[in-house]
């Protein structure tokens, strides 16, 4: 008596078809027989895999054995490579429905991220090689107590470690979308005070110091006078100061022509250099090195 394994599934149907093909002629070569069907049963379809063994009217339990290893490969990969984006994107839209099209895309293309993807095909990497292994002993497990599997249904009640993955990668891609037009909002409303403003001064050179702190310097390369800020400084003389902040916000109240910032590159500042450009677009340079550079932030 032949043994029959099933997969039903409503998606990707021809990922399964064109991989098992190739397995077949494995098996072909290994002595071993299967045969193939396809049946439809409403929005699912089910390749029913009959397996004997040519030496022998019936089957062995290792030929049985070899072909369970090869489908739930073929099951695992087929959930991770193609599913995941799918079950991402219907997990972003159930959950974050009152965010508009073009923000989902934006938050789906973060989420990717915080599964280490890119949006392009990233197998073979340590972290997708460890999500397909767990996926994997999933499927085994299921077929070595049953020899029909249905990968929609194996997802949803199997799977739940996984797709709870999904949710938080969705999740943390939310918190950083917000974080991100938070952003954008701040650095829009800056913009507007810079460009409302007269510039106090047409060239300021911004020399920032290893340990954030920073000195002003007009086009002369002398120090910008403190009238300049005198009120900024006394609203700040009762509050703990950050350097970076008060940076930027020195530079709102001058609202300089143009910027010439002279630092040194492992300085870690990387976030509010970005912040200075985005505010200041287009006024902003970086010095490649001079006297003012070679004699101040030698002493970091």
């Amino acid at each position: 008596m032949a043994q029959t394994i099933s997969i039903g599934t409503t998606q990707h149907i021809d990922f399964l078809k064109a991989k098992l093909g190739r397995e077949l002629k494995k098996f072909k070569r290994n002595g071993m027989k299967i045969e193939l069907e396809e049946r439809p049963a409403g929005k699912f379809t089910f390749l029913a895999f009959r397996i004997t063994d040519q030496e022998s009217t019936g089957y062995s339990r290792e030929a049985t054995h070899i072909v369970r290893q090869h489908l739930a490969d073929i099951i695992s990969e087929n959930i991770i490579s193609y599913w995941e984006d799918s079950l991402l994107q219907d997990i972003i839209r159930d959950n974050y429905y009152y965010f508009g099209e073009e923000e989902k895309k934006v938050i789906y293309n973060y989420a990717l991220r915080h599964m280490n993807r890119d949006g392009n095909e990233c197998r073979n990497t340590l972290y997708w090689l460890n999500r397909k292994s767990k996926i994997l002993h999933k499927v085994l497990d299921f077929m070595h107590q049953s020899n029909r599997i249905i990968i929609d249904g194996f997802i949803k009640f199997r799977l739940k470690e996984y797709t709870n993955e999904l949710r938080d990668a969705a999740d943390k891609a939310v918190d950083d979308f917000l974080m991100e037009r938070e952003y954008r909002e701040f650095v829009n409303l800056l913009k507007y005070f810079v460009d409302i403003q007269e510039p106090k001064v047409e060239v300021l050179h911004v020399l920032i110091r290893g340990n954030g702190t920073f000195k002003l310097y007009d086009n002369n390369l002398q120090p910008i006078r403190s009238d300049y800020l005198e009120g900024y400084l006394t609203d700040l003389a009762d509050n703990e100061i950050n350097y970076e902040d008060l940076l930027i916000s020195a530079l709102i109240t001058i609202a300089p022509g143009t910027i010439i910032l002279h630092y040194k590159k492992e300085n870690g500042l990387c976030a509010t250099l970005d912040t200075i450009k985005n505010v200041f677009y287009g006024r902003v340079s970086e010095c490649k090195g001079c006297s003012l550079c070679l004699s101040t932030l030698r002493l970091n």
